[in-house]
């Protein structure tokens, strides 16, 4: 069930980047689907947090950085092509220069979401395979992925978003998120953030050149933090001091 929006629900950046206010609460983790996303578990979210309503974009990553590294070209596409390592920069890039500038709030940073965060700001109350529901023939009414994207990214925000109004939750890049990969722990689990270091990174929503299943709620992937591919970006989550 989708909670009632509080007044300050929305934020903008000084880049024009939109962030919506995600609620504390409690979900249900993890899938019976693959191995990985078991066991399914209870998950507390005990601080709420910003979560951009857009993947990051090639504008808003050019902007910070001078930089471009992505295959598909175009301002308002999602940067790919970007490793862990990268993504992680460009936060603290950002939130220097806003933490400078004021338009930070004292005490607050850019960073990626933990993957429990992500999988909550998904599902919305929601249970099923996707963000609406489990019809795979649904997908592509909120998802770019192997059966519409014409083997492509697309520009951020053409399809539906989810009950909290973010987009591309599903499909087109596959984003980072903060966490070392792990496998689950039964139990219910308070703020986790994964272990403490590892060998490979989370990723999560699935892609543009990937099959349904990839982009599931529930579905995780995992990569070196150098590692860049053509379907691989990020979205931006900042603190609440």
């Amino acid at each position: 069930m989708k909670p009632d929006e509080p007044t300050d629900a929305r934020w903008t950046n000084s880049l024009g980047m939109q962030f919506r206010l995600i609620p504390a609460g409690e979900f249900v983790m993890g899938s019976t689907e693959e191995s990985d996303e078991q066991p399914v578990h209870h998950v507390r979210i005990t601080r709420g947090f910003y979560l951009g309503i857009h993947q990051v974009t090639q504008a808003a990553y050019r902007a910070v950085t001078g930089k471009n590294p992505s295959h598909f070209k175009g301002d308002d596409r999602p940067v790919e092509q970007v490793s862990w390592d990268d993504a992680a920069e460009y936060c603290r890039l950002l939130t220097k220069a806003e933490g400078k500038s004021g338009v930070l709030p004292a005490g607050a940073e850019y960073r990626l979401p933990t993957e429990a965060e992500w999988e909550y700001a998904c599902r919305v109350g929601s249970t099923g395979r996707y963000c609406f529901g489990d019809s795979d023939a649904q997908l592509a009414e909120y998802a770019w992925y192997d059966e519409n994207s014409g083997s492509a990214t697309h520009p951020v925000g053409q399809k539906k978003p989810n009950a909290w109004g973010l987009y591309d939750m599903h499909g087109n890049v596959w984003e980072w998120c903060q966490d070392w990969s792990d496998a689950y722990s039964s139990g219910v689990a308070t703020d986790p953030k994964g272990p403490t270091s590892g060998s490979a990174r989370v990723s999560r929503g699935g892609g543009w050149s990937l099959n349904a299943g990839y982009c599931r709620t529930a579905s995780r992937d995992w990569d070196v933090p150098s590692y860049r591919d053509y379907d691989l970006g990020f979205r931006l989550a900042r603190s609440v001091p």
